[in-house]
């Protein structure tokens, strides 16, 4: 008996090693993450290079550069999509779109799921983060929920776009479901991949007119809210019709739609003040046609990347500054697009707002904001601008190009948007590369990028330095 009692601890001590053992053999989520964006590229870029797939043989630079700019819904392209690659190859194009749209989170969970493998309390409570849910039990019926609401959305947007272009024929017949589908799936997505820029009766891209403007600007803004967002929503609406009473939307949703909003009408009011000039790109429309084209570029700014303007390359140095601007910031947290996020601008101007005010908290709303979201939003911040501002340098000291347009490219690749002022068929492999780079890292977030860099330790929260007085200002 004494034998067996005194085994006991042993044998505690070797279960803590293995447990141990098999924690430090777990490959982190943000690895995870990357090495699944990576394989979904390196996947499209092999199916791209095969022969059937594109109109002549492409190069593995431009493979992979389209298959990182679809897996990452940018749509920047160093090649034209409606002549260089063949059905198949706008097929690949799509599903990259749409798996990198859906969220590659998503699909790692959902396909956990199918291949009945348990998903561990780590790997829920990481999801359920990034996408914004609090409650890690619910994650599998949210996404469940989430991809039928996207799924749903896409296929009443490709509907709409799939009549209208057919009774107008705008569309070949034997081509219109396609090209319904896929713009669709770009919009929704956020991705700037379309099949009319390229065709001689189509020189200034997408139609531009209100029926396929406004179908597809929706389709952006409703993607670009985010899942946090829309199932708020969703879960509201089940509410009301089981008669039961409605909370006030959380302060996570009330952000994401006032800053979208807010967005929307700045750039909307920016780029009709700075184009409306006689040499502007709209002056040569009438006066209605403006205020479409303006508000669908203003919309599609914020990470869709399709260009509603004509003459896009030439646009003024002020609606250049605002469309950085506004793709710099991009879409809500957890949606189709990317840039810092209205989250994170969202919560600096509060903090700023409240600073100014002489709050000792951080509060908007009838509700407080922690310190510690604040420092998130200004690690974001902070990492965002240096890493747009070293790849504009490498850019500048390798491309011999002027600032302006290598900015507009560099934020365009970060935010995933994937407008252009053509400059992006005349980088070399080098400068390619750096875009690449940008668009994954994009994808990513920041915040999963440090994670990944960065060794998170504990520290003592008992230790205490004392303090001392810095000038700023």
């Amino acid at each position: 008996m004494s034998s067996t009692l005194g085994s006991h601890p042993n044998l505690s001590e070797v279960t803590q090693e293995a447990l141990n053992l098999q924690r430090k053999r777990r490959l982190p989520i943000p690895l995870r993450l990357l090495v699944t964006l990576a394989v979904l590229i390196g996947i499209g870029t092999g199916l791209l290079l095969l022969p059937w797939m594109t109109t002549q043989p492409i190069s593995l630079m431009d493979a992979l550069f389209t298959a990182t700019s679809a897996a990452a819904v940018t749509g920047l392209s160093v090649l034209t999509t409606s002549t260089a690659f063949t059905r198949m190859g706008q097929w690949v194009i799509l599903l990259l779109m749409q798996f990198g749209g859906l969220g590659f989170l998503v699909t790692v969970v959902l396909t956990l799921r199918l291949m009945g493998r348990r998903i561990s309390l780590v790997d829920r409570l990481a999801v359920s983060s990034s996408l914004g849910l609090a409650n890690p039990k619910a994650i599998l019926l949210v996404l469940g929920r989430t991809v039928t609401f996207m799924v749903a959305i896409e296929g009443v947007g490709a509907l709409i776009l799939w009549v209208h272009w057919r009774l107008n024929g705008i569309v070949p017949a034997g081509d219109v479901a396609f090209y319904a589908l896929f713009h669709a799936v770009a919009a929704f997505c956020n991705a700037g991949f379309d099949l009319f820029t390229g065709l001689p009766q189509y020189p200034d891209g997408v139609p531009t007119d209100p029926v396929t403007l406004l179908t597809l600007g929706w389709l952006v803004i409703i993607g670009g809210l985010g899942i946090p967002v829309y199932m708020e929503l969703l879960h509201r609406r089940t509410t009301r019709q089981e008669g039961r009473r409605l909370r006030r939307l959380s302060l996570q949703t009330r952000l994401a739609l006032w800053s979208a909003l807010f967005l929307i009408l700045v750039g909307w009011a920016g780029l009709l003040i700075g184009e409306y000039r006689h040499e502007g790109v709209l002056s040569g429309v009438s006066l209605g046609e403006r205020v479409l084209r303006a508000w669908f570029q203003s919309v599609a700014a914020r990470t869709a990347g399709f260009a509603g303007l004509s003459d896009f390359a030439n646009l003024h140095e002020s609606s250049r500054l605002l469309l950085i601007c506004l793709m710099f910031i991009g879409s809500a947290p957890a949606s189709m697009g990317g840039g810092i996020t209205t989250g994170t601008f969202s919560v600096l101007m509060v903090a700023m707002w409240s600073l100014a005010r002489g709050y000792d908290r951080v509060r908007t709303g009838q509700r407080a904001i922690s310190m510690a979201v604040v420092w998130r939003a200004i690690t974001v911040l902070f990492i965002s601008l240096g890493v747009i501002l070293s790849a504009t340098w490498l850019l500048l000291l390798t491309q011999e190009l002027p600032l302006s347009p290598v900015l507009f490219e560099v934020v365009s690749a970060f935010s995933t948007t994937g407008l252009s002022l053509g400059i992006t068929g005349q980088l070399d492999t080098f400068g390619r590369l750096v875009l690449i780079g940008l668009m994954f890292w994009g994808r990513l977030g920041a915040i999963t990028i440090m994670l990944i860099l960065l060794k998170r330790r504990g520290h003592d929260s008992l230790l205490q330095y004392p303090e001392e007085t810095v000038l700023v200002g």
